[in-house]
């Protein structure tokens, strides 16, 4: 494609180029750039850099093949939306996301968002884990500039792709001023989406992801629009070099606490369970959550219909069945929560006051 150059990072005595997760930069020239803000795109994998062995098939493809450098190059109009660095920082799909992998994406983005020219970055992710990498990014993340994350419903080799756009309305948004100083933020479908609220809600729609509030604002070609603001963005501390084991478990008709004993004698130091309507747990689960709970694990209660806020007891009491609230955190973003908060205090387990303030702020 003309006008796009790639480096890597020279190393060794020869100066030669050399490629790892922290390398192959690709960087677009347009005309009169100087003018243009300097965006770093990072690129973790997912559908978005999926191929499938023909342009008709949209669910059968292999996740996570396509580099950086060819999503770039498939899109022209980002020449004149921003300069644009890339870094592959990982090439995975995203169910099989990790700590160690959101560790290494947290240390770039400190990196990137310390240099004094970059005006945004941008993170190329599997829709499947999103929400919980958006969460991890915007608990402990408290960037000068905004970091947008975005992704593809469909791989790049499928027809009407969704990827290209995205990438595109992402870049928009981080390069925007107005997008500072809200947290992480997600853009796909045109949508921009706050990282506390934003959830995959579809299998293969385009338009999968939801907040249950309504989206923070929207994108039409190189029109960015905030129509209200995010939660104030609550940072609850650095990255951890160690997590805390924390799982989920489920409330549901007749279920066995099998589980949660399992979980208990394993050393586990936090549960959240995805309880019904607005957070009931059956009775035979809730007395083996009251045994862990006295054994020194956190419990806390979100709730599996996917919208709505949990009540908090009047009297936290763990150990009576009186569990903290996830308030409207989803199970899978309580669980991110619960185990920095873990991370940072694990006095917490044993203070339900305090860890219930937690997720109110959250």
């Amino acid at each position: 494609m003309d006008g796009m150059r790639i480096t890597g990072e020279s190393r060794g005595e020869a100066g030669r180029a050399r490629y790892n997760r922290h390398s192959c930069l690709s960087t677009f020239f347009a005309r009169s750039m100087t003018q243009l803000p300097r965006i770093v795109v990072l690129a973790t994998g997912g559908t978005i850099a999926g191929a499938a062995g023909n342009s008709a098939s949209s669910a059968r493809y292999q996740a996570a093949t396509v580099p950086v450098s060819s999503l770039l190059a498939a899109v022209p109009a980002l020449q004149s939306a921003a300069r644009i660095e890339a870094e592959q920082v990982a090439q995975v799909d995203s169910k099989d996301m990790t700590f160690t992998l959101w560790q290494t994406l947290a240390a770039r983005v400190e990196h990137w968002s310390a240099q004094p020219d970059v005006a945004g970055i941008v993170i190329t992710h599997g829709t499947d884990t999103l929400e919980e990498t958006a969460m991890a990014l915007h608990l402990t993340q408290s960037c000068p500039v905004p970091v947008v994350m975005t992704a593809a419903m469909r791989p790049s080799t499928s027809l009407s792709a969704d990827g290209p756009l995205n990438l595109l309305d992402a870049v928009r948004v981080a390069a925007h001023p107005d997008a500072r100083g809200k947290g992480v933020l997600v853009v796909l479908n045109q949508q921009i989406h706050a990282a506390r609220d934003v959830a995959k809600a579809h299998t293969s729609a385009v338009d999968a992801f939801v907040s249950a509030c309504g989206p923070l604002g929207f994108v039409q070609d190189d029109y960015v629009r905030f129509a209200r603001a995010p939660r104030a963005a609550w940072v609850i501390g650095p990255m951890p070099a160690a997590w805390p084991m924390v799982e989920i478990v489920a409330s549901y008709a007749q279920p066995g606490r099998v589980a949660v004993d399992a979980l208990v004698r394993a050393g586990i130091a936090g549960l959240v369970v995805a309880a019904a309507g607005n957070g009931s747990v059956h009775e035979v689960l809730a007395g083996a959550l009251a045994d862990a709970a006295a054994a020194g694990v956190a419990v806390v209660r979100s709730s599996r219909t996917g919208a709505g806020h949990v009540a908090i007891p009047p009297q936290l009491s763990p150990t009576d069945g009186a569990f903290v609230s996830a308030t409207d955190l989803n199970p899978y973003k309580a669980r991110v929560l619960l185990a920095l908060a873990l991370a940072a205090d694990s006095g917490l387990a044993r203070d339900p006051a305090r860890l219930q303030a937690v997720f109110a702020n959250a």
